[in-house]
């Protein structure tokens, strides 16, 4: 039985001062991408794909590469994101929260449990550790958002909040979605605070369609369904976060998006009418769709090729499954 769309916007409240008192900040932001490339034709037998569907993976969609560490662990991957994040050392004591956002619900067998090994292992033991799921690759979003709402609460004004992304390709629903995309393995480690004069989240809109939750790839009728929907949702998603941040599309500077594939993005600037050219698009063919870290990747490409200015307002955006997502930070 098809379930009727149920849409929802949630809506962070905008700045209104210089000093950003009770703003949501990403204070720092740090990444790892495996050195190893797989080219998607090597991994056909492994997906069972055809020659045909490899090269509309690579010519239409955009996807040749994807990242793996075949002999590391998730806590491996974890850990080589978190140990780059520079601006944590010193601070520690300063974390009171540890989210990690996953795509999946499921990322490790029973009873392992990276994330409390790794807090372990970062000295944040003394830190409330848990996961956040359930918005497919758009938990990430979903994670900084709840760190937010948890550090406004918090009465410590130095307190921060590490949200992690990563997770493993083990099974084959986590490497590959029919028709849309490969996953490829990453990790990215964000430092949240609730006040700063810079990277301020100014607007949060996340939109929900029920019908496609669970294993909609399954249907091809309902497959089909959500190719024509996302370029519609995912637009409407960006549009209402920039509308909810008083500002006009056009006064984006940059998107910085998940990287599900090339010809999605180009739909959905069309439907919008933002320049295809300001969307950082680079790594999806050398990297795949990372599930949760993709926008933080592009993040951290965008801040060492100095894409970013100093006022500039920029998006971050993410579909995962039922889920489109965005939010307007300014830099």
């Amino acid at each position: 039985m098809m379930h009727r769309s149920i849409p929802t916007c949630t809506l962070r409240q905008r700045p209104v001062s210089d000093d950003a008192n009770g703003v949501t900040v990403l204070d720092a932001v740090a990444t790892y991408v495996p050195d190893r490339r797989v080219p998607i034709a090597d991994l056909a037998d492994e997906l069972g794909l055809t020659p045909t569907q490899v090269k509309v993976f690579k010519r239409f969609l955009g996807l040749a590469d994807v990242r793996r560490d075949p002999g590391g662990t998730l806590l491996d991957l974890l850990l080589a994101g978190a140990s780059r994040l520079g601006a944590l050392r010193g601070r520690e004591q300063h974390v009171r929260y540890v989210l990690h956002a996953r795509a999946t619900t499921v990322v490790t067998p029973y009873p392992v449990n990276p994330l409390h090994e790794l807090c372990g292992m970062l000295g944040l033991d003394h830190a409330v550790a848990f996961a956040v799921n359930h918005h497919g690759c758009a938990t990430g979003l979903l994670a900084l958002d709840i760190a937010g709402r948890l550090l406004a609460a918090d009465t410590d004004p130095d307190a921060l909040a590490l949200v992690l992304t990563g997770e493993k390709a083990f099974t084959h629903d986590a490497q590959f979605m029919p028709g849309i995309s490969v996953f490829g393995e990453a990790a990215a480690a964000c430092l949240v605070r609730a006040e700063g004069p810079r990277n301020r989240l100014l607007s949060y809109c996340t939109i929900v369609h029920g019908e496609f939750a669970g294993r909609f790839t399954d249907d091809p009728d309902v497959a089909a369904q959500y190719e024509r929907v996302f370029p519609e949702s995912l637009a409407e998603a960006m549009l209402t976060a920039a509308a909810r941040a008083g500002l006009a599309i056009e006064e984006i500077s940059l998107i910085l998006p998940h990287n599900v594939n090339l010809m999605a993005w180009r739909r959905a600037c069309r439907r919008i009418g933002f320049p295809v050219e300001r969307v950082l698009l680079d790594n999806i063919p050398l990297i795949g769709h990372a599930f949760c870290a993709d926008a933080f990747i592009n993040y951290a490409t965008a801040a060492e090729r100095g894409l970013l200015r100093p006022g500039d307002r920029y998006l971050i955006v993410a579909a995962g499954g039922a889920n489109f997502s965005a939010m307007v930070y300014q830099h």
